[in-house]
């Protein structure tokens, strides 16, 4: 087993995709996991199963994360991924938790506010959380969030609002994960959409 999932020690590359809760994170993030061969965490789903949830804030009508139980749980995974010499990508609508040594790209996801208002409400959102997550894609909070957690020159911003959209995100995926396959010296043969 290697040190540790740094981009040192990886034969293939990581990526985080996260935004706002609607922006489209977890289909997205599927598609590049398929196409491009790659595991596929959805670190949501991760938590329900795991409960990595320490109690609930009724008046947000949300669960409190445990953060250290989460990347505890995480940290083999992704060690896991680097020993098989396979990529990585992880979404999840909170980025500065994670080691930044975890993921050497990061794409925020954003959507316009009638795209993101009509999904959340097809979720069953409630107002007040809804209303929440609106603001904080107006206010680019997870944009600036990942800003700050990571190197800025790994972090893309990314139109989520149409299939055509899905599908341009993942043809980026692919090219710059072949860039950065060969400016690491690897293989490229098996890195192909389909």
């Amino acid at each position: 087993m290697a040190d540790d999932a740094s981009d040192n020690s990886r034969k293939r590359p990581n990526l985080l995709i996260t935004g706002t809760p609607g922006v489209g994170k977890t289909t997205l993030a599927s598609e590049i996991a398929e196409r491009l061969h790659m595991k596929h965490i959805n670190v949501g789903a991760l938590i329900e199963e795991n409960k990595c949830y320490s109690g609930k804030d009724e008046e947000l009508d949300t669960k409190i994360l445990d953060e250290d139980k989460l990347l505890d749980i995480m940290e083999p995974l992704i060690q896991q991924a680097a020993d098989e010499e396979i990529g990585l990508v992880a979404d999840f609508h909170v980025c500065e938790m994670f080691p930044e040594r975890w993921f050497d790209l990061v794409l925020v996801l954003r959507a316009t506010t009638e795209v993101l208002f009509d999904r959340l409400t097809a979720r069953g959102y409630k107002d007040r959380k809804r209303n929440e997550n609106m603001e904080s894609e107006i206010m680019q909070v997870v944009l600036e969030d990942a800003k700050e957690a990571y190197d800025p020159i790994i972090v893309h911003e990314i139109p989520s609002n149409t299939l055509d959209d899905m599908e341009s995100a993942i043809r980026r995926v692919q090219e710059w994960s072949t860039q950065w396959l060969n400016d690491h010296g690897q293989e490229i043969t098996s890195l192909t959409a389909t």
